[in-house]
């Protein structure tokens, strides 16, 4: 593929090649010296027009272990701040010869429509409510290693389904590989027709998390409870919280993910966060691992393992 715009329309044996080049790459993340020349005379660009730490933070470092040159641009510290426009920013970015240009923007699209500006090729760190193609990549990552298979999976996930990007791309991604998808919300944090992408929806939460694999939050927004989406973060907690009793809902060797940040006892409630069926903390490693094998990829260079 040229770019990673999102996993919508990403074919099974893409997600397959990169996940094994994730697994493969973990390995170089595993040893004392985390160092290889795979992107060695590369330049990779981090244009970040929204806060993150976790995305940002794990591009730049999958960027150096693979040893490119890499560098970050955030909008409040460049011209942006005084005017220019994404595209300029943009063009400006591929005439210094940027080989890839990974961009986070609050508007759904700007990713796709860069690619009309740019020889660059483009990853997706987060477009708007549309996708957030490499959080769902490391979450099938996780749930690979942790379960050996994708292949008739229960997923549950959980919380602000209207507004999550993330959620989004999990959907594809599951889809694609032959997982179950379903969702739990409030109806008003659940996106009309949403069962037309083969998903079910419940507006009861625990019936979502019955006999489920995996059990997914997703970060609510606190933003929208001003506009009356939802009463009170208590009242939240209460009725679509992920807690202890809750989870026995699950099978007993479910595991407990979530793409951060955490709001303890909003979404999850505190003890299970560092629970042992979290994988929270594996979900922040794997997620450099499946962003260095995506560089590696859209870089240009050959997949790592050979799939048949």
């Amino acid at each position: 593929m040229k770019h990673l715009l999102g996993l919508n329309g990403v074919s099974k044996d893409e997600i397959t090649q990169i996940l094994a080049d994730a697994f493969e790459m973990k390995k170089l993340l595993q040893k004392e010296k985390k160092k290889s020349d795979l992107l060695s005379g590369k330049s990779i660009i981090t244009l970040f027009f929204e806060n993150s730490t976790r995305t940002r933070l794990s591009f730049e470092l999958a960027s150096k272990y693979l040893g490119a040159t890499a560098a970050n641009i955030a909008a409040s510290g460049s011209s942006v701040a005084k005017g220019e426009t994404t595209i300029d920013t943009a063009k400006t970015i591929d005439h210094m010869a940027a080989d890839v240009i990974v961009i986070r923007h609050s508007s759904s699209g700007a990713p796709h429509m860069l690619t009309n500006y740019t020889d660059a090729a483009i990853v997706n760190a987060g477009d708007g409510m549309h996708e957030h193609p490499t959080q769902a990549l490391l979450d099938l990552m996780t749930m690979e290693e942790k379960k050996g298979s994708l292949v008739g999976l229960k997923v549950a996930i959980v919380g602000d389904v209207k507004h999550s990007r993330v959620a989004r791309s999990n959907i594809y991604g599951l889809h694609t590989m032959g997982a179950e998808v379903v969702l739990a919300g409030p109806s008003t944090l659940m996106p009309a027709e949403i069962e037309a992408l083969g998903v079910k929806a419940y507006y009861d939460v625990e019936k979502a998390i019955e006999g489920a694999d995996v059990v997914m939050g997703l970060r609510i927004q606190l933003e929208r409870q001003k506009k009356g989406l939802f009463p009170t973060v208590r009242e939240y907690h209460k009725y679509f919280g992920i807690n202890k009793e809750r989870m026995k809902l699950a099978k007993p060797d479910a595991i407990l993910m979530h793409p951060g940040p955490v709001n303890r006892g909003v979404e999850l409630s505190a003890d299970i966060v560092d629970g042992e069926q979290s994988v929270i903390c594996e979900q922040v490693t794997n997620g450099v691992c499946v962003r260095m094998a995506v560089l590696n990829l859209l870089a240009g260079n050959q997949p790592l393992v050979k799939i048949d």
